[in-house]
């Protein structure tokens, strides 16, 4: 395939991805749900995360079209169908990342670019784990991704946490394939006794009151000492370079304030 010089980008990694590459120019289209860099936002939006203008998309003529999960799967195949080129990414992990940011330098023809964007972004995780030994304890965390139902952290987020010092008390589910396979129950979460709630509801606002409302919930100790805590969505929940600083920044953060 020739170096592609129109490439439309239907989630958030790939934008910011190809932004901090100084490759910006070549995206022609991208997914209204985008909001980092701002700027980004200036460009065409044509899709959701479940749906995508394919006439629109069509008639941007891409060289490339980059999509997301097996969610994106059945646009995936429409816009096969019309002839396009697409990489379908998958991953779920921190190493995916890398992974995602390499195949994309590759792809579009600057490795070395992607290459020195990935040690930017190691030395994030790098500085993250450095100051996690400093740590007096490493506090049990319950991420919630969703409210109804209850889903617990995805893969990346799962490591993120680790990664800062903390321990997800989901972590034996965060790297099932499927939403639902995170899905928890009051009583686990009850049962988990959690020093730190995080919430991180993806496309909405996380409601504090609502979750310590929840009956039975007055008893976990991060109820108790006032340890419920947002981290917006755009920054931890879409695996991409976000979630390598901003996310884990965060994530730091709370766990080292509970420890002071």
């Amino acid at each position: 395939m020739a170096v592609p010089a129109r490439i439309i980008c239907l989630t958030e990694e790939t934008v910011e991805t190809l932004y901090l590459m100084g490759e910006e120019d070549r995206i022609v289209g991208v997914s209204g749900f985008v909001v980092r860099p701002p700027e980004a936002r200036r460009k065409p939006k044509v899709s959701t995360f479940t749906d995508a203008k394919t006439d629109e998309i069509v008639a941007l003529k891409p060289d490339l079209v980059f999509t997301f999960s097996d969610i994106q799967a059945d646009i995936t195949a429409n816009l096969m169908r019309e002839g396009l080129e697409v990489h379908a990414f998958n991953h779920r992990t921190v190493e995916g990342i890398f992974d995602m940011i390499r195949t994309v330098g590759a792809l579009i023809g600057e490795p070395e670019t992607a290459q020195k964007l990935s040690a930017t972004l190691q030395s994030h995780i790098d500085d993250a784990w450095e100051k996690a030994k400093s740590l007096t304890r490493r506090p049990r965390i319950y991420f919630e991704e969703w409210d109804e139902p209850m889903i617990s952290a995805i893969g990346w987020v799962s490591e993120l946490i680790e990664i800062a010092g903390g321990e997800n008390v989901f972590a034996d589910r965060a790297f099932e394939q499927a939403a639902k396979d995170r899905f928890v129950t009051a009583e686990e979460i009850i049962a988990a006794a959690p020093d730190i709630i995080i919430g991180s509801w993806c496309g909405k606002g996380f409601k504090k009151d609502q979750v310590t409302a929840r009956p039975g919930f007055d008893s976990i100790p991060a109820v108790k000492n006032g340890q419920l805590h947002e981290i917006k969505s755009a920054i931890i929940l879409q695996p991409g370079p976000a979630a390598l600083t901003d996310g884990l920044k965060e994530v730091a953060g709370i766990v080292g304030d509970c420890n002071d």
